[in-house]
């Protein structure tokens, strides 16, 4: 997928989770995400940081002691934006190539495509993920796991994708569609159930 495609799948997931975000009732926010120990505030709040300069991700990585985890946690929690401030800063995101320094237009797919799971998928709303970009982050985040352990060490698996045509690697066999493909392998073990074979290889 060429970047210009990837761009706009990140408009228009950006675009629709503002809308989402806007309409929701103030309990929702509290509700707790599939990230955890994070609210739906609290994730919703995580994606405004995308266009983080280098003298905030240094302020950002001093206070939680260069821990990769705790310096994402700490920069959403201590967010001072609102709920309509979270939006319209989503929604200012539309349209822009910028990210985080260091990173590609890869790592914004991925992150607005998983957060968006992990806000819709508690709060039983289905929101379909378009599934060229979900192989495209399901990529990304092998490619991430074999350089940084922040989810499952992905070895030894054979992934299927039964909704479209992508398989990954050799050993222990996991199928089903790749929206819940991408989802386990970045830690949501609610994905498992959606998925069939050695699915406790993805724990």
């Amino acid at each position: 997928m060429d970047s210009d495609t990837i761009w706009r799948h990140v408009d228009t997931e950006r675009s629709a989770l503002a809308d989402l975000l806007e309409q929701l009732p103030e309990d929702a926010w509290r509700t707790p995400s599939l990230c955890a120990g994070w609210t739906v505030r609290d994730v919703a709040a995580h994606l405004t940081h995308s266009h983080v300069g280098v003298r905030d991700l240094l302020g950002i990585a001093v206070r939680s002691g260069f821990r990769y985890n705790a310096a994402v946690r700490d920069a959403a929690l201590r967010s001072p934006l609102d709920h309509e401030q979270i939006v319209s800063t989503l929604r200012g995101f539309v349209g822009s190539r910028r990210t985080v320094p260091g990173l590609s237009e890869r790592e914004p797919l991925l992150d607005v495509l998983v957060h968006t799971q992990d806000i819709c998928v508690p709060l039983g709303i289905d929101h379909p993920m378009p599934r060229d970009a979900a192989v495209v982050s399901l990529e990304r985040v092998i490619w991430w796991s074999r350089r940084i352990p922040l989810g499952p060490r992905m070895r030894d698996v054979h992934l299927v994708a039964t909704d479209v045509a992508w398989e990954w690697g050799a050993g222990r066999r996991i199928e089903g569609p790749v929206r819940w493909l991408l989802l386990a392998a970045g830690g949501r073990t609610v994905a498992h159930q959606h998925l069939t074979g050695e699915v406790r290889a993805l724990a």
